[in-house]
């Protein structure tokens, strides 16, 4: 009977972790924030008023009482894809609160999950444009497919060297607990390295600034997105937000992970988050035929030498 009520209070947290905190409710919160922040700061960059911080709140709300037009002869995955890519970036930010908020936490191999799960959201989005037969929406996913196979190999090299320089950790805690221990990653040669890469590839992961190619407003007239509305819009806004909240959060762990405390977290994070959003808005876009180019020479490198540095020590 202990067993099986033990059993049940963790189902019921589980639940509570996946809907409520660090999960659903708390991940697309804190995202729509950022969002906000995002939308606000890029505003004053531009000396415009922007946005007032409930505005992300109200729009997804919109748009989620709108109604849903399929285009013709499109196929069941156009539907599901949204949905599929917003539950696999709240289960990555899952899976990061908990080893933020909830020390020690996580499981064996929670950074492997992490790194699977961040792909399904760019491969849905591809599925569902595809899916759309609309001509536009295939250019944007075979650009989203150039874009993954550009930034993925440095990320995870990357990653990997930060794995070394953790004893082999590949647990989020463990890491943790390494630079509690040793300090943080970002100040040896293969953690500046690493953090570089990381923090140029996460924003081709979210498609903001110069790797907006799969969207491309001038060009594709939103591409991946130009036939989804009503509610798996939403689902397809929300995952760009909670993502814009987790990975921040991730490269924190990687690299600043020697002290979470909550107040530091939180300047760590607007200060990440302020990088990401001032290199959106001082660098053009891309073109799709630079992107191989662009990842797999100076980012590979510095991958690549991180990967060494680390292995030797530093």
């Amino acid at each position: 009977m202990v067993e099986g009520r033990c059993s049940a209070a963790q189902e019921k947290m589980i639940f509570f972790n996946f809907l409520i905190f660090p999960g659903f409710l708390f991940c697309t919160s804190c995202g729509l924030l950022a969002s906000w922040f995002d939308r606000k700061l890029s505003a004053r960059l531009q000396y415009r008023i922007g946005p007032p911080w409930y505005q992300n709140f109200v729009d997804i709300f919109k748009l989620a009482g709108k109604e849903i037009i399929v285009p013709a002869n499109a196929r069941a995955t156009f539907l599901f894809a949204p949905y599929i890519g917003c539950l696999s970036a709240v289960l990555v930010a899952t899976v990061i609160g908990n080893n933020i908020f909830f020390q020690p936490s996580g499981f064996n191999g929670d950074l492997i999950v992490v790194i699977y799960l961040l792909l399904i959201p760019p491969v849905a989005a591809m599925l569902g444009a595809f899916a759309s037969r609309n001509p536009l929406a295939s250019i944007g996913a075979g650009r989203e497919m150039k874009l993954v196979l550009s930034y993925e190999l440095p990320f995870l090299l990357a990653v990997i060297a930060m794995v070394i320089k953790s004893a082999g950790a590949i647990q989020f805690s463990a890491m943790i607990a390494q630079q509690a221990y040793f300090g943080s990653n970002i100040f040896s040669f293969s953690g500046f390295f690493s953090f570089i890469v990381v923090f140029i590839c996460i924003q081709a992961k979210m498609g903001l600034g110069l790797f907006d190619v799969s969207e491309a407003d001038q060009e594709l007239m939103s591409g991946v997105a130009i036939e989804y509305s009503g509610l798996p819009l939403a689902a397809l806004k929300l995952t760009k937000s909670v993502l814009l909240y987790s990975l921040p959060l991730m490269v924190i762990i990687l690299f600043f992970g020697n002290n979470l405390n909550p107040f530091l977290v939180v300047v760590k994070y607007i200060a990440i988050l302020t990088g990401i959003i001032l290199i959106k808005n001082t660098n053009p876009r891309l073109a799709v035929d630079q992107l191989l180019h662009f990842f797999w020479s100076v980012p590979l490198v510095f991958s690549l030498a991180a990967v060494v540095l680390a292995l030797i020590g530093f």
